[in-house]
C-alpha cells in the first residue's frame, strides 16, 4: 500500500494501537482526541493472551507485564449456599501456560501513549469529532465547532460505542442498550483474595460483585484492585439516594470477605457508572472511513474481550493495508479478517450475559448447575479456557501474529 494520510478519531487502546501499527508501516498518522490532555476512562480490565500477543508484536509486552497482575483463573460462587459455580482456568500450551493480565486502564493507556510519543506520532487534542464528509479519495473529519480537518485518505473511527461517526457506517439499527451496567471503583489492594484470580460473588443474576487485582498504574505505585457491583442502570439513582452506608451493609451481607475494600469507600464519588450496549456493524467500513474497537462491535464485559478485540482490530487493519494496494480491497480484507472472531464472541456474549446479569430466576439456576459440570468434565475445561483466552477461533493467524512464549 502507498503511504496514506490517516486520521484516527480517539486516543483509547484501539486508536493508540492503530496509530503505532500504521506509523510503523510508513503511513502519516494524526490522532484526533476530544480531551485537552489525552487520558483513560474507567477502572480495570483483563488483557487476554490475544491482546497480550498484539502488545508483544508492538514491542510493549515487557512494559505492560511490569505493571499488571497475572491472572490464572476466573472464579465465582453463589452467595446463598456458597457453592463455586465458576472456575475457568487458562490452559497450557506447548510454549507454557497462557494467562491473563489484569491492568488499570490507565496502565494500558500510559504504555501505549508513551510509545506514541516516543515514535513522534501527531496527537491533536481538544477536537471533538462530530462528523465525516466524504471527498474524492477519502474524506474530512468535522468537529463540534464546525471545523473541517483533512483531507485524509482514510479516517479510522476508534472513538467508542457511542461514536458520532458510527451513523455513517450503520444500517440504521442503533444496537441495544443493555439494562444492566455496573459501578466500578479503583481501590488499594488489601489482600484476602487470590492475587492471581478474578473473584466474583453472585446473587442469582440480579447481583454480581467482583474483585480484580490490577497491579499498578505506573512503576513504583501501590498495587490496586478493581471493585465492581452490577446493577440496573435505571436503579443507579435510587442506589445513590439510599446512601453509601445502606449499600455497604447490603454488600457485606452478601460477601463479608469484601470488608477491607468497602472500608476504603466513603461515598459513591469513588465509583464510575458503566453502561453497556450490544451492537455489531454488519459492514465496518465505507470509502474513506473504517471502524475499529467498540465503534465496530460492543457488548457487555462478561467475557472480558473488549480491549483485546480492539487491539486485534488495530493489528488487522494495518495488516490488510500492508497486503493490498487498493484501499477498498484492503478495507474489505480487514472486515473479512475479523468477521468470524467478532461474530462468534458477540454471539457468545449475547447468550451468556443474561445468565449473570438479568432478572431471570431460571437462567442462574441453570448456570449454577451446568457451568460447574462444564468446568470439570473434558472437553469442558478446554472449551472454557479457549473462550476466556479469546482463542475459541484463532484471531491472530489471519493477521500474521504469533503467540509469545508464555514460559
Amino acid at each position: 500500500m502507498r503511504t496514506l494520510d490517516i486520521a484516527i478519531a480517539g486516543a483509547g487502546p484501539a486508536g493508540l494501537a492503530a496509530a503505532l501499527f500504521l506509523a510503523e508501516a510508513g503511513h502519516r498518522v494524526t490522532i484526533l482526541e476530544r480531551f485537552e490532555a489525552p487520558r483513560p476512562l474507567g477502572s480495570g480490565l483483563i488483557l487476554q493472551p490475544t491482546g497480550l500477543s498484539v502488545l508483544a508484536r508492538l514491542g510493549l509486552l515487557e512494559r505492560i507485564l511490569a505493571l499488571g497482575a497475572r491472572i490464572d483463573r476466573l472464579v465465582g460462587h453463589e452467595v446463598e449456599r456458597g457453592r463455586t459455580v465458576l472456575d475457568a482456568r487458562y490452559g497450557r500450551r506447548r510454549a507454557g501456560a497462557r494467562f491473563g493480565l489484569a491492568v488499570h486502564r490507565a496502565a494500558l493507556f500510559n504504555v501505549l501513549y508513551e510509545a506514541v510519543r516516543e515514535r513522534g506520532i501527531a496527537v491533536e487534542t481538544g477536537i471533538e469529532v462530530a462528523g465525516f464528509e466524504p471527498a474524492s479519495g477519502g474524506g474530512f473529519v468535522l468537529d463540534a465547532r464546525g471545523r473541517r480537518h483533512g483531507p485524509f485518505a482514510l479516517v479510522v473511527d476508534a472513538s467508542g460505542a457511542r461514536s458520532p461517526l458510527r451513523s455513517y457506517l450503520s444500517d440504521g439499527k442503533g444496537g441495544t442498550e443493555l439494562a444492566y451496567g455496573a459501578i466500578w471503583a479503583t481501590l488499594r489492594w488489601a489482600g484476602g483474595f487470590d492475587p492471581h484470580a478474578l473473584t466474583q460473588a453472585y446473587e442469582r443474576a440480579r447481583v454480581m460483585i467482583g474483585i480484580l487485582p490490577i497491579g499498578r498504574q505506573r512503576p513504583g505505585d501501590d498495587e490496586e484492585a478493581a471493585f465492581f457491583w452490577s446493577l440496573k442502570v435505571a436503579d443507579h439513582a435510587a442506589l445513590v439516594d439510599g446512601g453509601i452506608s445502606a449499600w455497604k451493609a447490603r454488600v457485606l451481607g452478601l460477601w463479608p470477605e469484601a470488608e477491607p475494600y468497602l472500608a476504603q469507600v466513603d461515598d459513591f464519588d469513588r465509583f464510575v457508572l458503566a453502561r453497556y450496549r450490544h451492537h455489531t456493524l454488519a459492514r465496518p467500513f465505507r470509502e474513506g472511513l473504517v471502524a475499529i474497537g467498540d465503534c465496530a462491535h460492543s457488548t457487555s464485559p462478561q467475557l472480558g474481550q473488549g480491549a483485546n478485540m480492539a487491539l486485534i482490530d488495530a493489528a488487522a487493519l494495518a495488516s490488510a493495508l500492508d497486503c493490498h494496494d487498493d484501499l477498498s480491497d484492503a478495507l474489505s480484507a480487514y472486515a473479512a479478517m475479523r468477521r468470524r472472531h467478532v461474530r462468534l464472541y458477540q454471539a457468545l456474549s449475547a447468550v451468556f450475559t443474561p445468565f449473570y446479569q438479568s432478572d431471570s430466576a431460571v437462567l442462574p439456576f441453570l448456570r449454577d448447575r451446568l457451568v460447574p459440570a462444564l468446568a470439570s468434565i473434558p472437553p469442558g475445561p478446554q472449551i472454557l479456557s479457549a473462550m476466556v483466552s479469546g482463542f475459541l477461533v484463532d484471531p491472530l493467524k489471519p493477521i500474521g501474529i504469533a503467540e509469545p512464549d508464555w514460559r
